[in-house]
């Protein structure tokens, strides 16, 4: 990290917040001749997403996937000795994906001649930002600027009733710090992150329990995508709460005692520790908004327009700090809009659709428009589904608790959306996402020739089970049509 030198000084662009979106928006500004600062008040660039979630969440989770795939071979005859987990190794190994990936940014920030500071930054007034050091003996900085792109991103949302004075109340930054493995851990929010730190601590050996207010997992996904994860999950979790609150948290000294309520009344358990994950809140609070003429949204988000501008001239937003959904690659994109706006370029943030992954086992991925979305607006589509037990590679692999669906268009054939559960569905949905933003019909995709066998064809399988014309299952199109058609 740099320290500024004439103190205060003046650049043409600066970037705060140094996330996917930030270091993406600073890094094509430097690429395109700006004079850019980014300022971040980690000591390393990445952001939430590489320093404390994507990134180490999904490290963990490899880990977990191998576990599970060592269970699953005894169906093959082959069978491993319980394994034996070594917590310091296995932190020390996500850490050193971590340090690999920022040192990479750092090295990229210095070739392109990003200058990075690092310190907690405030607005004073529309131009200008006080930027107050972090490190013992560092001197605060001054900093003004013609235009900021603000990037602050997100933290975890906080209940201040489980706000124990506790090691053993987790949010999901401490809990991807793996201090230990509990014997047993509950999971408060039945979203994508508490799904997938929980999977991660059930495979590491915890005995897993979720609690979720709503009456299904993951809330804002495709009921159809969530039922064979639901399945899947009641068999690797203790037990999973549905339509249940949490109404009191205990603590008592070796463990932490919850009191339920629910379907079956109230009832109290114990547990070693508690995970928090009821969602996230955007960084637009202590940062000096206020000192300027940005407009809030009523949840703290920073409202922006399609080219990212707010409200002040001077200052545009990316990523989690001015909306949903809170993606990295949303934010990237964005980013890149921003800058390219201040380059003079007609570029817009107006993509057909942003796929979201839940990274769980099954993953489940989806983009566009979702069935529930249809029926909420009374949009009249057709809806294809293809089963992925039959698919020839499913079989191949034991995993044919999978699915691939396609939303069309019945006046055009138009794909309107795409969603897919099953192994790997997050490294397949690109294509689905590709099809809808470039306005490709059904036919498109069932008429691209797949590779066999994969679990990519699923999608073109789909398409062709539309038109009634799968080979590997029989669907003639006029029953597909009566029995798939989602209408208000």
């Amino acid at each position: 990290m740099s320290t500024l030198p004439n103190n205060p000084r003046h650049v043409p662009l600066v970037v705060l917040g140094g996330g996917p979106g930030g270091y993406a928006a600073a890094f094509l500004a430097a690429d395109l001749g700006m004079e850019v600062v980014l300022v971040e008040r980690d000591q390393r660039l990445g952001g939430t997403c590489l320093l404390r979630g994507c990134i180490p969440s999904k490290a963990l989770l490899h880990v977990g996937r191998v576990l599970a795939e060592s269970r699953e071979m005894e169906a093959w005859g082959i069978h491993f000795d319980k394994p034996s987990i070594n917590v310091d190794a296995l932190r020390a190994r996500k850490e050193k994906v971590i340090s690999t990936l920022t040192g990479g940014l750092a090295q990229l920030a210095r070739r392109r001649n990003v200058t990075v500071c690092q310190g907690n930054a405030r607005f004073t007034n529309s131009a200008t930002l006080e930027i107050a050091a972090t490190e013992p003996g560092a001197a605060s900085q001054t900093l003004t600027f013609d235009h900021c792109i603000l990037a602050s991103g997100s933290r975890p949302s906080r209940i201040p009733a489980f706000d124990l004075p506790t090691p053993r109340i987790m949010d999901s930054t401490q809990a991807l710090e793996m201090i230990d493995i509990p014997e047993t851990l509950l999971v408060i929010g039945g979203g994508y992150i508490g799904l997938e730190m929980g999977t991660v601590y059930a495979e590491l050996g915890s005995r897993v329990s979720v609690v979720e207010l709503t009456d299904t997992l993951l809330p804002g996904a495709d009921r159809d995508l969530v039922k064979p994860l639901a399945q899947r999950l009641e068999k690797l979790f203790q037990k999973i709460h549905l339509r249940t609150k949490v109404v009191k948290l205990e603590d008592c000294s070796d463990s932490i005692r919850v009191s339920f309520e629910g379907p079956e009344g109230s009832h109290t358990e114990d547990f070693s520790r508690i995970l928090v994950a009821v969602g996230r809140r955007p960084n637009s609070d202590g940062i000096g908004l206020e000192n300027t003429a940005v407009t809030m949204c009523p949840k703290g988000f920073v409202a922006v327009d399609a080219q990212q501008r707010t409200s002040d001239p001077k200052i545009l937003a990316i990523g989690d700090v001015c909306g949903e959904p809170m993606l990295a690659h949303r934010a990237s994109h964005q980013g890149k809009v921003a800058v390219e706006v201040l380059h003079g370029e007609p570029a817009l943030f107006a993509p057909r659709a942003i796929p979201a992954v839940v990274f769980t086992d099954p993953e489940i991925a989806w983009a566009g428009l979702t069935e529930q979305e249809a029926l909420a607006t009374g949009r009249v589509v057709e809806i294809s589904r293809y089963p992925w037990a039959a698919s020839g590679r499913a079989q191949a692999l034991g995993r044919t608790e999978g699915m691939t669906k396609i939303l069309v268009d019945p006046d055009t054939d138009t794909v309107l959306g795409v969603g897919m559960v099953g192994a790997g569905a997050g490294e397949l949905v690109a294509e689905g996402v590709l099809a809808i933003e470039m306005g490709c019909s059904a036919r498109d995709i069932a008429e691209t020739i797949h590779p066999h066998p994969t679990l990519g064809e699923t999608l073109a399988f789909s398409a062709e089970n539309y038109f009634g014309l799968a080979t590997e299952i029989y669907r003639p199109r006029s029953e597909a049509v009566s029995k798939e058609t989602s209408r208000p």
